[in-house]
């Protein structure tokens, strides 16, 4: 080999890349001391990794600041007063359609309010209208024919007095002699015609009286199925939920709107054994949400379960070993509610405070409205 193609071998190519010019040192050169490259994937695993790091510390600080907050906080409630967590509720009422039909209006929407006795709804009643008419109808026919038939009673009290004035007559003739037994006979017959005439009539207008109520009975009938037809709010609330639309054909029973009963709210929380069995029905509580916690809402137990159940998993226990709890309800006070209808809501997330000793003060923060 001479000196030209040796040349030409040592002589670096200029289209390697400088991994390969790193990777190939040349003599005199000790490879333990030659920067390795890193893969790009390897470096962006590494980033990710110490980022999941730092979040999973930075939950921890978090649930740590918590859990130090909520012993701290509620640590300073007296003794005599317990709490629990919930989710404000108020009793769902449905209105539902009494028959089968269709839907030909709607007067109300989602989010509406509502009150007693208000038009929600109307179903078509045009077939139960015209039935109506005909029984009206039938109770004018059955008017006429009872004056009719009061007329031939009439007719028939006056033929009866004639029959029976005759009758007199012929009976003096005949025990003085001055007529014979057949007149008397033909006399006889002819007022026991009469009586029997007038006993008919009497009874064919006590038939028509019958007749024309029996038409006024079917009458009525119709007009409370068409009136049972307009669904109406049983309550004071507001609307939840519309389940069907004008043009539908639901059968007896088919649900059309959901309201929210505003007469009936509360909360369920869920106590251990210690703290619920010294609860009792009409305790003084406290309702404080969320959404306003700032304000405390006056409320009364209304309930305490007989039995224990376990824990939904919504809510929360102080302990984890507290798997079967108590559930206690605390309502508030329909008046209360009627003041502030217009910001009752449905789900919200809050804390219940139940003072099951009646000698023990509520805190300044915990006072409620008067």
């Amino acid at each position: 080999m001479d000196v030209q193609e040796l040349g030409k071998q040592e002589k670096p190519d200029g289209n390697a890349s400088p991994h390969d010019q790193v990777s190939q040192p040349g003599p005199g050169h000790d490879p333990s001391r030659l920067p390795v490259p890193v893969p790009a994937g390897k470096r962006v695993r590494n980033r990710r990794k110490w980022i999941g790091i730092a979040l999973v510390l930075a939950v921890a600080a978090a649930g740590g600041g918590g859990a130090y907050w909520w012993k701290y906080y509620h640590s300073r409630l007296p003794d005599g007063i317990a709490f629990g967590n919930g989710r404000i509720e108020s009793d769902e009422v449905d209105i539902d359609t009494k028959f089968a039909g269709r839907i030909s209006e709607l007067r109300v929407d989602i989010g509406d309010m509502v009150t007693t006795g208000q038009l929600v709804a109307r179903m078509d009643t045009r077939d139960l209208q015209q039935s109506l008419e005909r029984a009206q109808s039938q109770t004018r026919q059955a008017e006429r024919a009872i004056a009719e038939a009061t007329a031939n009673v009439e007719q028939q009290q006056t033929q009866q007095t004639l029959a029976t004035q005759e009758m007199d007559r012929a009976k003096e003739l005949l025990k003085n002699g001055w007529t014979t037994q057949e007149v008397f006979d033909q006399r006889k017959q002819q007022l026991d015609a009469a009586n029997a005439a007038l006993i008919a009539a009497k009874a064919r207008v006590e038939e028509n009286e019958h007749a024309r109520q029996a038409a006024e009975h079917d009458a009525q009938l119709y007009t409370v199925n068409i009136n049972d037809n307009d669904l109406i709010a049983p309550k004071d609330g507001r609307i939840q939920y519309r389940v069907a639309n004008i043009g539908e054909v639901l059968p007896a029973g088919g649900k059309v709107f959901t309201m929210l009963d505003f007469d009936y709210v509360y909360m369920d929380i869920y106590l251990p054994t210690m703290e619920a069995g010294r609860i009792k029905i009409g305790s003084d509580a406290r309702i404080v949400l969320d959404a306003y916690p700032d304000r405390a809402i006056p409320a009364k137990v209304s309930f305490v379960a007989s039995q224990a159940q376990f824990t939904p998993k919504t809510v929360e226990t102080q302990t984890e070993r507290e798997k079967l709890m108590f559930r206690i309800r605390v309502k508030i006070d329909p008046e209360r509610l009627h003041e502030h209808r217009d910001a009752i809501r449905s789900g919200l997330p809050g804390l219940t405070y139940v003072r099951w000793d009646p000698a023990t003060a509520w805190p300044d923060a915990l006072r409620g409205e008067p």
